[in-house]
């Protein structure tokens, strides 16, 4: 995590403070800056067991330390043979076992399993479905009617058999390294800990991994917010809490335990000077100007740099962007969950995208018609719950932004610029 000075150096964050009667940021512009600030504050590298790096980014190149595979092996199970048939079946080869043989001679053959070690002098395997096995011809009669001798083939061991069939040389055999070589490059750091990255790992022979995981610590204010059953009359249920987990964790992210803070300004920034050392902290509500918003005020106590101060966009207008002076981020999000919602997308993924160094999943670039009679704000960017159908987008109905109905059935979020409709919208993903 970068020291203060460096934060008190950046051009993003100098002399950025509230004021009253300040411009809102274009929600366009907030993303961006979401983006450079987690890009500027970077996160640590953890390394961690492969079953605990799932959705995590990776930290650092992924270099193979071996060949694989680590010796010429079958691709497919039949016979590894040597040379031209017929062969003479020396015995049975499987995974993970010894074979009967170390070396083939040419006319020699041993049964095999996929992924077992083909002996030495190998030159393709014959899959079952192309063999034909026989007992040995009597020793009187080899060679009848061939040019070769009977001192050409060996004796046959007590049931030994005689394989029969066409190959290719070099087919089904898999040679040491074919697969990756050991010094390969095998994925690029920022690559996501996908199921199939974590086992492309382990098969290089990994236990863990290095990962870039940027913590978020959530605070969660109101004393009217319930955390659990159905809301007392006057209270109501914490609906941005259980939204946050798995935003964080699809930006690479991951959320700590949620905290409850009273509405006192005093408690909020004990909590924010407690968080000091946390990647990212997200408060939900106090981001607005109300009597009991207080985040403004802890904040500027503190000494945080403010970035983005409001945000030109409907739902989500009161949200913000600062750095504390130990560098962590924080982001302001509105009480309301629909607005919360497209707050998070807007300053909280990109923010956790840029730490952890990987692409913003709910910025894609991918845009579409925009179907029906849909009214642009005429200062404000709408963000608009859609389903989308190949390249068309029908906005859903909401009721304001306290409303997750629209959001909870909703593709995407569309993106319609202030004054204006275009023929093609921008859409902001969800995670699913």
């Amino acid at each position: 995590m970068p020291d203060s000075g460096a934060w008190e150096t950046s051009p993003l964050l100098r002399d950025r403070r509230p004021s009253g009667g300040h411009t809102p940021t274009p929600w366009p512009r907030a993303r961006e800056l979401a983006r450079e600030i987690g890009a500027a504050a970077g996160a640590p590298a953890e390394d961690v067991p492969l079953a605990e790096a799932r959705g995590a980014t990776l930290g650092a190149d992924l270099v193979s330390a071996i060949d694989v595979p680590v010796l010429d092996s079958a691709a497919m199970d039949g016979y590894a043979v040597s040379g031209e048939g017929p062969w003479l079946v020396l015995g049975r080869s499987l995974a993970g076992h010894p074979g009967p043989v170390v070396r083939l001679n040419p006319g020699e053959a041993v049964e095999t399993a996929t992924g077992a070690v083909a002996p030495d002098g190998t030159t393709a395997v014959l899959p079952h479905e192309r063999a034909t096995l026989a007992p040995p011809e009597p020793e009187g009669t080899r060679g009848l009617g061939d040019p070769a001798s009977e001192s050409d083939v060996p004796p046959a061991p007590d049931g030994a058999r005689l394989l029969y069939g066409e190959v290719t040389p070099g087919r089904h055999l898999r040679r040491r390294g074919e697969t990756t070589l050991a010094g390969t490059v095998a994925a690029r750091a920022g690559s996501p800990a996908t199921p199939a990255l974590l086992g492309l790992a382990a098969s290089l022979g990994n236990d863990s991994l290095p990962v870039l995981r940027p913590r978020v610590r959530v605070l969660v204010t109101g004393d009217e917010v319930v955390h659990a059953g159905v809301p007392r009359p006057g209270a109501v249920r914490d609906a941005i809490g259980p939204v946050l987990p798995g935003l964080a964790a699809w930006a690479g992210g991951r959320c700590e335990p949620l905290v409850a803070v009273a509405d006192r300004g005093g408690a909020l920034e004990e909590r924010l000077d407690g968080a000091a050392g946390t990647d990212t902290v997200a408060v939900c509500g106090s981001s607005s100007t109300g009597p009991a918003d207080h985040l403004r005020a802890a904040l500027t106590a503190l000494g945080a740099n403010f970035v983005v101060d409001g945000v030109a966009c409907r739902p989500g207008h009161p949200q913000l962007l600062a750095v504390l002076p130990s560098g962590t981020v924080v982001v302001g999000l509105p009480g309301n969950p629909g607005a919360a919602l497209a707050a998070a997308l807007t300053l909280l993924v990109p923010v956790l995208s840029g730490r952890a160094d990987r692409r913003d999943p709910a910025h894609t670039g991918r845009r579409v018609r925009l179907v029906g009679d849909v009214r642009p704000h005429a200062s404000d960017t709408r963000l608009l719950p859609v389903r989308v159908s190949r390249d068309l987008a029908v906005e859903l109905p909401a009721s304001g932004s306290a409303d997750l109905r629209a959001a909870a059935v909703a593709d995407a979020l569309a993106v319609v610029p202030p004054g204006r409709v275009p023929g093609r919208v921008e859409l902001v993903g969800l995670p699913v």
